[in-house]
């Protein structure tokens, strides 16, 4: 059965969509099965893989309101990551679930057919807690939280914990946090340290050994269509999301064994 690992962190800005599309990646690259679903409305994972929002005749959407099964929705990518994509249809979905039964569970329901066919399932959520990141929490196993080390960074991220444990009660009882990615690091600045420092304190062993650098090769590659790890592998920020996507299957094997 595929580990599905929502990522999240309503704060916007984080670096969220640029996980997302570069672990999956990069964890493809090991030789898993891999499939990424697009969440944020914004689209920007599904442009990240060169996939034109507008041209998309079935995206998340259709499989959120009962309109489609996810294997009619899945597109192959050349990266070996299975895509289903999102666009503009997906901001009126929030109010459309809202009259629909088990309205948080639509997603889940959705991808329970496919889960046996992935080693990891990635969910890139919206920089919000509303009913798509709610459905994204009850369908995942755990939640990876990218924060970037910068002064707000903090910022929200109890909402986060407290939005957690509200779906761990309510509706997804194995939820837990896979773990937190520091991004935007510059080990030069004081500020990054004591960032590091506050969210060490917090999350303790959860926290990623790797960090991602900030990096203009990772913020050029999504304007080609392609991700970092593909535009550029010699980038630092390539080699710190390879380096992540080691540490992902090396965390999760060390638990199965």
């Amino acid at each position: 059965m595929g580990k599905v690992i929502a990522i999240a962190n309503q704060k916007g800005g984080v670096g969220k969509t640029t996980t997302a599309v570069n672990l999956a990646a990069g964890v493809a690259a090991q030789g898993k099965r891999v499939l990424l679903v697009d969440m944020d409305p914004q689209g920007n994972t599904t442009s990240g893989y060169g996939v034109q929002k507008r041209g998309v005749q079935k995206s998340v959407y259709s499989l959120l309101i009962g309109e489609a099964a996810a294997s009619d929705v899945v597109l192959h990518t050349q990266y070996r990551v299975d895509l289903i994509p999102s666009n503009i249809q997906l901001s009126g979905a929030g109010i459309e679930l809202v009259a629909l039964e088990r309205r948080e569970a639509r997603l889940r329901e959705a991808l329970t057919p496919v889960v046996k066919d992935y080693d990891f399932i990635f969910i890139d959520c919206p920089p919000s807690l509303d009913l798509l990141t709610l459905n994204s929490l009850c369908a995942c196993d755990t939640v990876l939280v990218p924060i970037q080390c910068e002064f707000f960074a903090l910022e929200g991220l109890s909402e986060l914990m407290n939005t957690i444990r509200t779906v761990k009660k309510l509706y997804n009882p194995y939820i837990d946090v896979e773990g937190v990615l520091l991004t935007m690091y510059d080990g030069r600045l004081n500020l990054t340290l004591q960032v590091v420092q506050e969210v060490k304190k917090y999350f303790g062993a959860k926290v990623y050994k790797t960090t991602v650098p900030r990096n203009v090769r990772l913020s050029e590659a999504p304007s080609y269509g392609l991700p970092g790890v593909v535009y550029d592998r010699s980038s630092k920020g390539a080699k710190a999301y390879m380096a992540c996507a080691e540490e992902l299957i090396e965390r999760m094997e060390k638990k199965h064994k």
